[in-house]
């Protein structure tokens, strides 16, 4: 079967220059001899969003069509429609250095690199209900083993301290002394995006426990054990809850949390 020499580069969104972070949103097959070239853009524009908010992702998607008739229609050569994008692109948009690929098929080809670089796998996951609550059970359970289960607050309602009709509660926490430590589900696994509602809350809700219990906030994310911890949307998740000061704890860290509830509430006269 004949092949074709082609190369293949990645379209990378790039929310802060000076971070080394970024998203691949879109593959380039280019064949050397321009035989062939087209651009195949991700249709889960979830991570871009995790990563920046005011991403506008109608602007981006509309990029795929316009690279792809430049490709196919411009006099031009493949290699200087590539050097003139890399010119031209703004700085929240990359292009990777070309990878070689020898290809039977360029048109599966790209539907190949497309699905492995652009698209999460199609893991089967929990609902986010069920996936939550599984985590909210191996916090109950733990505490429950260092006997302060019963000591604790549950199901603190965060408009208490936000605003009236704040739908969020907090699944548990404890005062010993002069702050409030705070324990949540986040599956990340169901639901990355999660992640963003908890850190977008915290700010509010800290200072409202600030002014109406006097009290700093230490508020931690209790998120599943053995993550892929590559993955975009993992990584970004983690990264928008540490960037609010909210820490991030595997369920394996739960007994160590715990025990150091069961300490403090003895000293503080609690449990």
């Amino acid at each position: 079967m004949d092949t074709t020499q082609c190369d293949f580069l990645l379209m990378r969104y790039v929310p802060d220059p000076f971070r080394n972070e970024f998203v691949n949103i879109g593959v380039l097959l280019l064949g050397r001899e321009d035989q062939f070239a087209d651009v195949r853009f991700t249709h889960d524009w979830a991570r871009v969003r995790c990563a920046d908010p005011q991403a506008d992702v109608d602007i981006l998607e509309a990029l795929e069509s316009d690279i792809r008739q430049q490709l196919q229609s411009s006099a031009e050569s493949r290699k200087q429609i590539v050097y003139r994008l890399q010119d031209t692109l703004s700085n929240g948009l990359q292009l990777s250095e070309p990878s070689a690929l020898l290809s039977e098929s360029p048109t599966q080809d790209l539907e190949r690199l497309a699905q492995t670089y652009l698209e999460r796998p199609k893991l089967r996951r929990e609902s986010r209900l069920g996936a939550r609550q599984r985590i909210v059970g191996e916090m109950r359970n733990a505490f429950e083993v260092a006997g302060v289960w019963d000591s604790l607050n549950k199901k603190i309602k965060a408009a208490k301290y936000t605003h009236r009709g704040d739908p969020l509660r907090i699944d548990c926490g404890y005062r010993p002394n002069g702050v409030i430590r705070l324990f949540h589900a986040v599956s990340l696994a169901a639901e990355p995006d999660s992640a963003k509602v908890l850190a977008f809350s915290y700010p509010a809700l800290s200072e409202g426990i600030a002014q109406v219990e006097d009290a700093k906030t230490d508020l931690t994310a209790i998120i599943e054990d053995g993550l892929n911890r590559e993955d975009d949307a993992i990584q970004f998740a983690i990264h928008t809850l540490e960037r609010t000061s909210i820490n991030v704890a595997p369920i394996s860290q739960l007994g160590l949390l715990a025990e150091r509830a069961r300490k403090e509430l003895r000293l503080a006269g609690i449990s």
